[in-house]
């Protein structure tokens, strides 16, 4: 029986939509870095070796998860991070719950390997049920599966709550998968799942808290025998992390991080509050959210979220993206983490757009 994936769906609209459009206010990270602030010369391009990663670096981001180096990997981003987590714990007779709306490839790739329940958070809150979680949960569960800051919602679900999750994984013997991408968006971060639990997985890159995406620098910390499972699957997917990636990252995570972070939380915060304002103006509504995506209630007039973005696209080229393809079709999800004066264009071009 050969194994079936779903279209990505919000893929497949910025596939149709971004490259030929002016300005992309649907982005879920934050504004790219300039190549020119980093040292671009790693030497020779081959493979890192060993292809895991770099040893000291691995141990000196293990340290931020309590970890040693043998239980971090590096990844090309953290949507490889995430992909080789489920290829190492699931298979046709396993059992995933997964906590959305969220990034599709959170559910749409282990329902490609076995079974998934997904728990809903509830609008307009975006709360999380512990107890549906716990309810949905079975002998042959897997993997809880939590994106926390969310996508899309913005959503940062509290301390509590995610150490609720870890006790429910480990009356289990299960994991809690943690997509922790936005996390270092926030001013005073929870700490990651894969410190407060041996069975907590934290998965994370460059990509979204950096503005790096281009560095396709991730990695996984984990439980050792996790970790070395990725890495034997690691070994027919992409073999090692990148070399300028991985040279990228030292530089980054070194003494670079906090002057990087500190630069974004500002930008994303600035932002944020535009965005506010746009939402005043025309009566919509929103959980003010962490990190730098917002899911807005379509604006009445619209027969659904596709059609208010795809009209907006072809009259305004700008593009959102519609909540239908989070499930959720009377909202949609705004990136706001762009340069600011991008961000003023965009939201004034809806503002023309809604007008007429």
């Amino acid at each position: 029986m050969s194994m079936e994936i779903e279209d990505f769906r919000l893929e497949r609209w910025f596939a149709r939509y971004e490259h030929k459009s002016e300005i992309m206010l649907a982005e879920s990270g934050i504004r790219s870095l300039s190549a020119d602030r980093f040292d671009l010369d790693p030497g020779k391009l081959g493979y890192v070796i060993p292809t895991n990663g770099d040893p000291e670096l691995r141990s000196e981001i293990g340290q931020r998860y309590g970890k040693g180096k043998d239980e971090v990997i590096f990844t090309c981003g953290t949507q490889e991070a995430n992909f080789l987590v489920f290829l190492s714990l699931m298979d046709k007779k396993s059992h995933a719950v997964v906590v959305t709306p969220t990034y599709q490839a959170l559910h749409s790739v282990p329902r490609a390997f076995g079974d998934v329940t997904e728990v809903k958070l509830s609008p307009l809150d975006w709360e999380l049920s512990v107890e549906k979680v716990k309810e949905a949960v079975r002998d042959d569960t897997e993997l809880i599966v939590l994106n926390n800051p969310n996508n899309p919602t913005g959503r940062y679900h509290p301390k509590e709550k995610v150490e609720a999750l870890l006790e429910i994984a480990e009356n289990k013997d299960a994991y809690l998968l943690c997509d922790e991408v936005y996390r270092l968006l926030v001013d005073d971060p929870l700490p990651p799942v894969a410190k407060i639990s041996e069975r907590g997985i934290s998965t994370s890159s460059l990509t979204k808290s950096y503005g790096l995406a281009g560095a396709r620098f991730g990695w996984i910390a984990g439980p050792e025998e996790v970790v070395e499972k990725a890495w034997s699957w690691k070994d027919y997917t992409t073999i090692s992390p990148t070399k300028i990636g991985q040279h990228i990252a030292k530089q980054a995570l070194g003494e670079m991080k906090e002057e990087i972070l500190a630069e974004n939380r500002e930008l994303a915060d600035k932002n944020r509050k535009i965005v506010e304002g746009f939402i005043d103006r025309h009566g919509l509504d929103w959980y003010e959210p962490v990190g730098v995506n917002g899911f807005i209630t379509v604006p009445e007039g619209f027969d659904s979220s596709v059609d208010f973005c795809r009209g907006l696209v072809e009259k305004k080229s700008v593009v959102l993206a519609p909540g239908r393809l989070f499930g959720y079709d009377e909202y949609f999800r705004i990136g706001f983490g762009l340069e600011t004066a991008e961000l003023k264009e965009g939201l004034s071009r809806v503002d023309e757009y809604l007008s007429k």
